[in-house]
């Protein structure tokens, strides 16, 4: 078993509502940049309940002049466990 850190998708979620505001950007304008039909994904990500694709995730630190690093938040504390 290999012990590694876990993100922590509400705070990650924060990061990217508090980010996105920083920007002056509402979530119909980032729908509109990813081409998204309904802004349900966006919000699900500033919620914490879905995590964007790593595509994605390149796209919104280019939006927001940051890196990935910045966007997520890894928390040490709560560990998950995977088989090698």
């Amino acid at each position: 078993m290999i012990t590694i850190p876990a993100i922590d998708m509400a705070a990650t979620g924060r990061n990217i509502a508090r980010m996105r505001q920083d920007a002056g950007l509402t979530v119909r304008d980032l729908q509109d940049f990813f081409g998204f039909t309904t802004p349900q994904a966006i919000y699900k990500w500033q919620h914490g309940t879905a995590m964007p694709t790593l595509d994605n995730l390149v796209a919104l630190a280019m939006i927001f002049g940051v890196t990935m690093d910045d966007i997520i938040v890894v928390d040490t504390d709560a560990r998950a466990q995977i088989s090698a």
